[in-house]
């Protein structure tokens, strides 16, 4: 008998302490255990790291904490002061008359005026536009624009804004024009649409200008804007 047939004999003996039948039962249970709770770390894995995050921000925080003083002192007296005066802001007020667009909403009319603009970093910005609401006497300002580099009435285009919601009304795309212009269009979606036009009281040479937002609703509808004088000769290229 060689040692491979010693093997095979030695596979063929009982063993001396037999094994005990397997508890399918508890085996099954346990397989459910561990299924289970893989899926709940799935299902949580997200909610897991952001309280991960959550503790390590807090911690952080109560580091940053000074320690308690060792002796609680007693609270001061309450002692009344007076209130501290508050200085009332000035009114902004238009340079020029303030120009009605016929536009009326719930909050007033929607109108447009000239602002005085004082940056060092604009020296040759002196004033811009404000789109309000004006209802009665009061005026009230939500939009205002200018131009942003060179000269303020330099012959052409400047601070050609508007087209946003505001107060759940759409604001009037408009802006200036610095020269004699008598006339001013634009084209949207091939059909050409003319601006109201209203001379700056404060300088006849300054044209403010705005659109119909049903025909214009935003300024990236627009084509290049046209200007033309009086004998209908275009100003811009």
């Amino acid at each position: 008998m060689n040692e491979l047939d010693d093997f095979r004999a030695a596979l063929r003996q009982p063993p001396e302490e037999p094994f005990a039948e397997p508890d399918l039962a508890a085996i099954m249970a346990g397989g459910r255990r561990i299924r289970r709770r893989r899926r709940l770390l799935t299902g949580t894995a997200g909610v897991a790291a952001a309280a991960a995050v959550v503790l390590v921000v807090v911690f952080a925080i109560q580091l940053r904490q000074p320690a308690p003083a060792p002796v609680a002192q007693p609270p001061a007296p309450a002692t009344s002061a007076a209130p501290a005066p508050t200085t009332p802001q000035p009114v902004e007020q238009p340079i020029g008359d303030v120009v009605g667009t016929g536009i009326r909403t719930t909050d007033g009319e929607i109108v447009l005026y000239a602002r005085a603009v004082d940056a060092p970093e604009l020296p040759g910005i002196r004033f811009g536009l404000v789109a309000g609401f004006r209802s009665g006497t009061s005026l009230q300002s939500v939009l205002a624009t200018n131009e942003f580099r060179g000269s303020d009435r330099s012959f052409g285009f400047h601070a050609t804004d508007g087209g946003e919601v505001i107060r759940n009304q759409v604001i009037p795309v408009f802006g200036y024009f610095a020269g004699p212009a008598e006339r001013v269009t634009t084209t949207v979606h091939g059909r050409t649409v003319e601006a109201k036009l209203a001379k700056w009281s404060a300088d006849p040479g300054v044209v403010f200008f705005w659109f119909n937002p049903d025909e214009v609703p935003n300024s990236a509808v627009l084509t290049p804007l046209i200007a033309y004088d009086a004998d209908g000769k275009r100003l811009t290229k």
